[in-house]
């Protein structure tokens, strides 16, 4: 299975459009985007090229392909412009031997981990930071921003290929981060 990720867009339309490109490229089946989608939100700064309708727009092209969860910036009102369910606090994607725990990462993160299995995986945004690594017996990803990257890290975004997962940067496609799950 082929997963592409993406979190804290935060309206950015000209990060919008580059994730998209990449999705349309990359064989993946499935995009899934890990909140805070159309508002910047109070403590950050306005990304470069900030439309939240247009974002909406251009995501809604791709409604069927998507999965997605709620971040602490999206609202009720957010999801009237969006075509995709995004008011979950939580999704799961079942693999064939572990499973992928999506979440933004305010609600439930490293600090206060879902009841996981040794093997799945806690997949969350939130942070603007990327991790891939395995804690004990559970793996964290984070892919980042593709927005407002922090830490000194690039904008970048996730990829799972078959049991590796890993954190991209969004304009040279370097490689940051990397786990392989379960092999």
């Amino acid at each position: 299975m082929k997963l592409m990720f993406a979190s804290d867009i935060h309206g950015s339309l000209p990060a919008t459009e580059r994730v998209l490109s990449l999705f349309a490229q990359s064989g993946a089946q499935w995009l899934i985007i890990l909140g805070d989608v159309l508002n910047h939100g109070p403590r950050n700064a306005l990304p470069e090229g900030y439309a939240p309708a247009q974002v909406a727009e251009k995501l809604n092209q791709y409604a069927s392909r998507i999965i997605a969860v709620r971040g602490n910036c999206d609202s009720e009102v957010d999801q009237m412009l969006l075509h995709f369910p995004l008011t979950a606090p939580w999704q799961q994607v079942l693999l064939e031997k572990s499973r992928l725990f999506l979440t933004h990462g305010h609600l439930f993160s490293p600090d206060n981990l879902p009841a996981l299995a040794a093997g799945d995986v806690l997949v969350y945004g939130h942070t603007h930071i990327p991790v891939a690594e395995k804690r004990g017996e559970i793996y964290h990803f984070n892919p980042g921003s593709v927005s407002i990257p922090k830490g000194g890290y690039p904008a970048s975004y996730g990829m799972l290929d078959g049991n590796t997962l890993s954190v991209i940067a969004l304009n040279d496609q370097q490689v940051i981060a990397q786990v392989a799950i379960n092999p």
